[in-house]
C-alpha cells in the first residue's frame, strides 16, 4: 500500500452512540477530513438526540459540523439516497456500536447509519466499521462472526481494550481507521484483524 491516499475519495463518515469513545473519533474524524477527502457526516438518531455524562447532543453536533462543514444526514430518509445515487466510494462508521452490528448482520434497517450501510452495500461499495462494544466476545459474537463474512464489509483492527474488568468488551484501534480505509477502498481487509489493545 501507498503512503495515505484518500485525497478525492468520497467518504460517508457514519458515527453511532458509543458516546464515550466520541473524543477519540473527532481526531480520526480531522484526519479523513484534512486526507483530502470529500467527507459526508452521518450521524445516528442517539448522537443526535441523546445528551449524555459525555457531553450533550448538541456539543458533539457542533463538532462534527465544525470538522466537516457539510451538511449532517441525520434521517433514514436522507440516508436513503447514498444507494440509487451511488454517494460514496467508501462508508466509515465509527464508532460501531454493538447495536448497529446487530442491526447490520441482521437486515435491521430502522435507522439512520444502517440505512447508509445497506444503501452503500446495494451498491456493491465498502463498509469499514471501527467497533466500540461492550459485549463483542457476549451476545454480540455471533453478530460480530457474521460481518466478519460478509462481502464488502471490513474492519479496523481491534481487540479487548479492558479484559480484566469487562471481558467481552472489544474496541477498534482508533488510530488505524485512516490506514484501514485505505485498504478497505481498494477490497482489502487490513491485517491482522485481531490486536492487542493496548488503550489507543
Amino acid at each position: 500500500m501507498s503512503d495515505l491516499n484518500l485525497s478525492g475519495k468520497k467518504i460517508g463518515f457514519g458515527i453511532t452512540g458509543s458516546h464515550c469513545t466520541l473524543d477519540r473519533v473527532m481526531p480520526v474524524l480531522e484526519e479523513v477530513v484534512e486526507s483530502g477527502a470529500d467527507v459526508t457526516p452521518i450521524i445516528s438518531e442517539a448522537i443526535l438526540n441523546r445528551d449524555t455524562k459525555f457531553g450533550p447532543a448538541d456539543k458533539w453536533l457542533k463538532k462534527i459540523l465544525d470538522i466537516t462543514q457539510k451538511p449532517l444526514i441525520k434521517s433514514v430518509v436522507e440516508a436513503e439516497p447514498i444507494g440509487p445515487g451511488k454517494m460514496l466510494d467508501l462508508l466509515i462508521i465509527a464508532p460501531c456500536t454493538g447495536n448497529t452490528m446487530a442491526k447490520l448482520a441482521n437486515g435491521i434497517i430502522d435507522e439512520t447509519v444502517v440505512m447508509a450501510a445497506k444503501a452503500q452495500l446495494r451498491n456493491d461499495r465498502p463498509v469499514l466499521l471501527a467497533i466500540a462494544t461492550n459485549d463483542g466476545l457476549g451476545m454480540n459474537a455471533k453478530n460480530l462472526g457474521i460481518l466478519l463474512n460478509t462481502k464488502n464489509i471490513f474492519f479496523v483492527p481491534f481487540g479487548q481494550d479492558n479484559p480484566d474488568s469487562k471481558k467481552n468488551s472489544l474496541v477498534a484501534r482508533f488510530d488505524l481507521v485512516t490506514r484501514a480505509a485505505e485498504f478497505a477502498l481498494e477490497k482489502k481487509q487490513i491485517q491482522p484483524v485481531l490486536i492487542e489493545y493496548r488503550g489507543i
